[in-house]
């Protein structure tokens, strides 16, 4: 049991770092980080959430969080505000810079995929295994 090809938790740790090492050249152009481009995923989605529900989508802490939302506003790519409804919440929204990234990251997906040479069921059987150990140990906590 006590062999490195027998964790599992190896392998998805060296799989992200891998990912995230193809994903680099990609937002490069774009002038974000990686972890910044996941904020903007879900902001492009949803246009404006809490700092809360950000960090709880993207699964970070505010500890995490509050630092790489201060450089995407010193790049002018979200805007943070107090909540009018509760002044304790922080609302983050796009700016247009940020909202006009969207059209250029829009290739950024099938790049990936196409270096990854994955496809199909494959993927989506992937995407549903991690998905259902991410919720496993999310209940566990």
């Amino acid at each position: 049991m006590l062999k490195l090809e027998n964790q599992i938790c190896f392998m998805v740790y060296a799989a992200a770092r891998e990912i995230t090492k193809q994903y680099r050249p990609l937002l490069e152009e774009l002038d974000v980080t990686y972890p910044q481009y996941l904020a903007l995923l879900v902001l492009w989605e949803k246009n404006e959430l809490s700092v809360k529900e950000l960090g709880e989508k993207l699964y970070l802490d505010s500890g995490t969080l509050t630092p790489m939302l201060k450089r995407m506003e010193a790049h002018k790519l979200i805007i943070r505000q107090r909540s009018k409804q509760d002044e304790r919440s922080v609302i983050v929204s796009l700016t247009e810079k940020g909202e006009s990234l969207r059209g250029k990251a829009a290739c950024i997906p099938g790049a990936l995929l196409e270096n990854m040479n994955i496809y199909g069921p494959e993927l989506d059987q992937l995407k549903k295994t991690l998905g259902k150990v991410l919720n496993s140990i999310q209940e566990g906590d």
